[in-house]
Formats: structure tokens, C-alpha cells, sequence
């Protein structure tokens, strides 16, 4: 993804890989519904074939329905890992990311004014410099190692298996079944094949991932459900467990971090491979701009300022869910107490939010309309020459957008010396309530809103009433803003261009 991204920002990109050729296993089936929207603001949910969209999920095994806050659900499911891998090395293949498969990382100096490091290769020892290196090498990062980055947080409690079991005629558990002994789930992933995880009770655990056997799994599901899978097979067997790190910087001098280099945790509901891509996007356009010499080195630390507090986030729910849905005895009060507050609507729609990534709001500076820091939602929109077009589709360039809604000619004039980063596009919605009252906003290329301006309706995450937003309306009654608000709405919005965008280009 990352990849992807510094080529639609004009930067040359090296991925130097590991593996000589890509596993097929898939430790993830789907992503959370903000990682779908940031494929789609790249065009990329077409490569993806037919997308199911499940509007139930859960928060810790408690099922609840998603859509009780609007544009959530529980992701995508079922699009295994090596797909979603596929997808993201063919579009950065063709944007012209250079990928060197079979190339491992030995050694990295950084001098200060570039990277070089030193990898092992099928051709032998290869070097290779750049401005700036990204470790995208997961939990054991080598890049956070040499980088020197210290890595945090709380050693695996448990060690839990995960296998796609061939020839065993196992019952479906979608969401888990928490039993005496443990928890295990299962899903169907093709006809005589199932994606099972075993959870067994008093389990030893380690920090790293250990080799495991199918009869040692099998074994696991046996004492936990009483069935056997004597007679059956497995495609790939794998371990996990439940350690929670996070980097303490996602930068370290010309060197970040991202995806699991920079957090691990126990895995629930997709949100580590989602996290990872949304990280990827916050990144991409940040260094390609600073690369291109449109932006200083310092619009970097604005990635560890808003994903390193994202990141703490994912690590806290998902240590909650772990304590409610793999705790023994001793968490059945904690249950009961969770599924009583899960009876409130202001309940599910917050952890809708928080497990659907819909929630994420950056501190994007002063600024009160309830947009702002958020990310755009998907809406149509009608553009001044007639033609149809939504929000996710005036992304895909992955430039800044100037969404102006009220036809003003002074906003678009103000904008006008940054029209080679960012397009300026007049449009209305077809829903009054699409953007909570704004008549213009500043778009980054990761989708979220740098500036508003307009009436500020209430936002569905900051209304904890079950009232809906009261619609946006342009009655004659509808306040109107002075000739000294819309100046001080100007001068925002330039400030606000300079700020993520650069010097303007002269006339």
C-alpha cells in the first residue's frame, strides 16, 4: 500500500522483500469498513471482485449489529489475506514501484542525509540508498531493531492456533464459542475446508510466533469441544498469541515504522492488517510531498503525531476484547456488566465506531465544525457541469481536494496557487446532511478533512442521544455568514494550504 501510495506522489520507491515468492496463507479474512473506503478512494475495491459487507459483528464475542452508526459494519469478509496482497503488489507494480522479491535486510545506516542499506540477495550483497526508509517488516521488525526504536508493552499471556482444516466436518462458529476449557471459532472457507482458531485455557505463551503441528492443534480442539478431527488434514497451520507492544516513535531520524513494526496485538475483527493500510495512507502522501521538496521534513512528525495515538487505541480495544471473550472464570462478572451496557444504543454505535476504524479523528488545529479531523464519508455528489460523482472518486489521484459547495468564486480563487496539489472541485450533495452543514472543505489525500467552513450539525459520534442530526437546511432562516466571517473563513483556509500543501505556486 505504501508503495502505492509514494508512487501516485511522485516519488521513486525500492520494496525490498523478503519473501522470494508469496506464501498463500492467510492469517487475515477481510477488512474492517474504513480500510474498504480507503481502497476505494484509490479505485481499488473493483480488483477485489464481489465484496461482502457484514452488517453484524461483535465486541469481545457480545454480537451486536454495526449499522446502528451510519456507513459502519464489520468489514469486508472473507477476501483472505493473500488476495488483498495481490491486489496492493499488482497496483503498485503498475504505478512503477520497484519490488525486489527474495532481497532480505542485513544492515541500514542512517547518516543523517539518507539511508543505505544492506541486504542479502539471490545475486549476493546488494546496496541500496534512499532519502528516507519505511520498516513495513511486522512484528519483528529488523528495520525497528537497527533503528534502534524501543518496542514496549506487555509480554503474551496465551498461545492460540490458528489452521484452514481440510476433510473434518466442523459446525460453523462465526463469532466463537467460549467454552469450559477455552474459545474456538470456525467458518467455511471453501467446500471441505475451514478456517479454524483454538483458544485452549493455560496455554504456554512466548513473544514469538512457534512452529505447531496439525495433531497439536487438533488435540487443542479436542479437549476444548469434545469433537475430534481424527481423519482430516490441514492446508497450513499457524500460532499466535496475544503480546500487546507499540513503537515508542514511528520515526526515528530518516527511518519509520509502520503496520505491525510498529504495533502488535491480539487479533480481532481484521483491524491490524486495516490499521496497517491506514497507516500506509497518512504516510504516503506526507513523505512523497516532502521527497518532492514541496514540504518540509517536519510534515513527517505529523505521522507519528496522529497514528501513534490511533495505534495506543487498537491496542486498548483490543486487550479489552481479549479480557471479555478469552478471560476465564474470573471475567464472567466483567461479561455481565459489558453485555448489560451493550443493551445501550450510544454503546454499540461507540464501539461500532471504534472496531469499524470510522471513528479515527485527527487534532488537524483549531477548528470547530465537527468534520474536521475526520474522514470524508462516501457521498455523491453533482458536480456545476452536470456529471455525477462521489467523494472517493475525487480521491483517487490521491491529491488534496477543495470540495466547494456553495459555488464560491472567492474560495476558489484562494486556492487557485495550489491547483498542481490540490483540485478544486464545485459540487453539491444530494443529501442536505451529507457534510453536517459545511458549504466548503479542505480534503487531504488520505481522505480526512484539514478545514470547514459552514453551519456545524451535530456528528453522529459526539451526539450521545439517540436523537438523529437535525437536517442541514438553506430556509431563509438559516444563519448567514458576515462579510468578516467569510474573510476569516479565506484566511483559515490559506493557512490551512500552507500548512499541508507548501509554498502556493506564483502566477
Amino acid at each position: 500500500m505504501l508503495a502505492g501510495e509514494l508512487r501516485l506522489g511522485g516519488a521513486r520507491v525500492v520494496v525490498v522483500e523478503k519473501l522470494a515468492e508469496p506464501t498463500g496463507q492467510s492469517r487475515g479474512l477481510g477488512f474492517t469498513a474504513r480500510a474498504m473506503e480507503v481502497f476505494d478512494q484509490r479505485g481499488l475495491l473493483p480488483r477485489f471482485g464481489t465484496l461482502e459487507k457484514s452488517p453484524m459483528g461483535h465486541f469481545g464475542g457480545v454480537q451486536f449489529d454495526y449499522t446502528v452508526l451510519e456507513d459502519a459494519h464489520f468489514g469486508a469478509r472473507g477476501v483472505p489475506q493473500s488476495r488483498t496482497e495481490a491486489v496492493l503488489e499488482e497496483w503498485a507494480g503498475e504505478l512503477g514501484a520497484d519490488i525486489r522479491r527474495g532481497w532480505e535486510l542485513a544492515k541500514l545506516a542512517d547518516d543523517g542525509d539518507g539511508v543505505e542499506i544492506v541486504a542479502a540477495t539471490p545475486e549476493g550483497e546488494q546496496r541500496v540508498r534512499g532519502a528516507y526508509l519505511v520498516g513495513c517488516d511486522g512484528g519483528q521488525s529488523v528495520v525497528r531493531r537497527a533503528a534502534g526504536v524501543g518496542f514496549p508493552g506487555l509480554p503474551a499471556t496465551r498461545r492460540m492456533y490458528l489452521a484452514d482444516v481440510t476433510g473434518c466436518d466442523i459446525r460453523p462458529r462465526f463469532l466463537g464459542e467460549r467454552l469450559e476449557n477455552g474459545m474456538v471459532m470456525a467458518a467455511p472457507l471453501a467446500p471441505g475446508v475451514d478456517r479454524i482458531i483454538v483458544c485452549e485455557d493455560g496455554t504456554p505463551a512466548g513473544d514469538r510466533p512457534q512452529a505447531v503441528e496439525f495433531d497439536e492443534v487438533a488435540a487443542a480442539w479436542e479437549r476444548i469441544t469434545g469433537e475430534s478431527l481424527a481423519g482430516g488434514g490441514a492446508d497450513w497451520v499457524s500460532s499466535f498469541t496475544d503480546a500487546t507492544r507499540q513503537a515508542v516513535a514511528y520515526r526515528r531520524g530518516r527511518v519509520l515504522l509502520a503496520g505491525d513494526a510498529a504495533h502488535v496485538h491480539l487479533p480481532a475483527g481484521g483491524q491490524g492488517l486495516s490499521t496497517g493500510v491506514q497507516d500506509a495512507v497518512n504516510l504516503g502522501w506526507k513523505l512523497a510531498a516532502v521527497v518532492r521538496g514541496d514540504m518540509p521534513d517536519a510534515l513527517l512528525e505529523t505521522y507519528h503525531d496522529e497514528r501513534h495515538p490511533v495505534g495506543a487505541r487498537l491496542l486498548m480495544n483490543t486487550r479489552a476484547q481479549g479480557m471479555i471473550f478469552l478471560g476465564g472464570a474470573e471475567a464472567d462478572p466483567v461479561r455481565k456488566v459489558f453485555g448489560e451496557l451493550m443493551g445501550l444504543p450510544e454503546v454499540r454505535r461507540r464501539l461500532a465506531g471504534v472496531v469499524s476504524h470510522l471513528d479515527i479523528t485527527y487534532d488537524l488545529g483549531p477548528g470547530t465544525h465537527p468534520l474536521l479531523g475526520r474522514r470524508l464519508p462516501p457521498r455523491p455528489l453533482h458536480q456545476v457541469d452536470g456529471t455525477r460523482t462521489t467523494t472517493t472518486d475525487l480521491l483517487h489521484p490521491a491529491r488534496g481536494v477543495l470540495l466547494d459547495l456553495a459555488d464560491d468564486p472567492d474560495l476558489r480563487e484562494a486556492a487557485a496557487g495550489w491547483r498542481d496539489r490540490v483540485s478544486v472541485v464545485t459540487a453539491t450533495p444530494e443529501s442536505p446532511e451529507a457534510f453536517f452543514g459545511a458549504t466548503a472543505l479542505l480534503v487531504r489525500p488520505d481522505g480526512h478533512v484539514a478545514w470547514a467552513t459552514g453551519r456545524k450539525d451535530p456528528h453522529p459520534m459526539d451526539d450521545p442521544s439517540d436523537a438523529a442530526p437535525a437536517p442541514a437546511t438553506t430556509t431563509p432562516d438559516a444563519p448567514q455568514a458576515n462579510e468578516d466571517e467569510v474573510a476569516a473563513g479565506i484566511d483559515s483556509l490559506v493557512t490551512a494550504l500552507h500548512h499541508w500543501f507548501g509554498i502556493p505556486e506564483v502566477a
